[in-house]
């Protein structure tokens, strides 16, 4: 009994069977060290599988980066929440925070105030002078030195050496520190005076000054052309 042949499927004028096959024969004996020799459709097939590995790969890599970011962004939230809560305080304690301004501001005039301007400085010395004769203390040494420049003010240093009873002595401490205008005692030494009842005191006294508005711009300048490329 004779078989019948084996049909095959044609859409048209294609006989897929042959179109199947004729595919199929291509990815047969195929050498993977020689990909370069390989017919036109297996390298079709691997050069697809590689660009969607490629963009598989990229894809993953940017949803990486854009989750690292998201984390960074996710970690400063503790910190910008601080200082949101620290400004709405700020923002409802702003009348009172002014009010403090004020103060300051006040209180740094006041500061000011107990600066003696260049004018001054021959007064000053001269109210320290008298305070010491007005205690019946002898000058030894009253000598002056060199005024040094700080940013806002300058300190004028003074060599100091006197000699009289105890209690004198201290009281002229005492009426130093209460003048009008800002002076301090540095490296005090008291001794006794030989062959007498009184001592000797040696002492640097130190007296500040503010700056005056030529001063300052000068100073402003001076520390402007230090800068390298500063104009001043």
């Amino acid at each position: 009994m004779a078989t019948s042949p084996t049909p095959s499927i044609s859409t048209g004028s294609i006989d897929l069977n042959t179109v199947f096959q004729d595919a199929a024969s291509q990815f047969r004996g195929l050498d993977p060290n020689q990909p370069g020799q390989w017919p036109a459709l297996p390298k079709l097939v691997a050069w697809s599988f590689v660009a969607v590995v490629v963009v598989v790969m990229g894809w993953f890599n940017l949803l990486s980066d854009a989750h690292d970011h998201f984390d960074a962004e996710v970690a400063k939230e503790p910190a910008l929440k601080e200082d949101y809560r620290n400004k709405l305080g700020q923002a409802v304690n702003l009348s009172e925070l002014r009010k403090q301004k004020l103060q300051v501001e006040e209180y740094v005039t006041q500061l000011e105030k107990q600066l003696p301007g260049k004018a001054e400085m021959d007064a000053l010395l001269s109210d320290i002078n008298q305070a010491g004769l007005g205690r019946g203390l002898q000058f030894e040494l009253f000598r002056p030195g060199q005024s040094v420049v700080k940013d806002y003010y300058a300190e004028l240093p003074i060599a100091l050496r006197v000699s009289g009873r105890y209690h004198d002595v201290g009281a002229f401490a005492a009426d130093v520190a209460n003048l009008s205008r800002i002076v301090t005692l540095h490296d005090i030494s008291i001794e006794g005076n030989r062959g007498a009842d009184n001592l000797v005191m040696e002492a640097t006294a130190r007296t500040y000054r503010y700056l005056d508005t030529t001063e300052l711009e000068s100073i402003r300048k001076s520390n402007a052309a230090k800068r390298p490329g500063g104009t001043p």
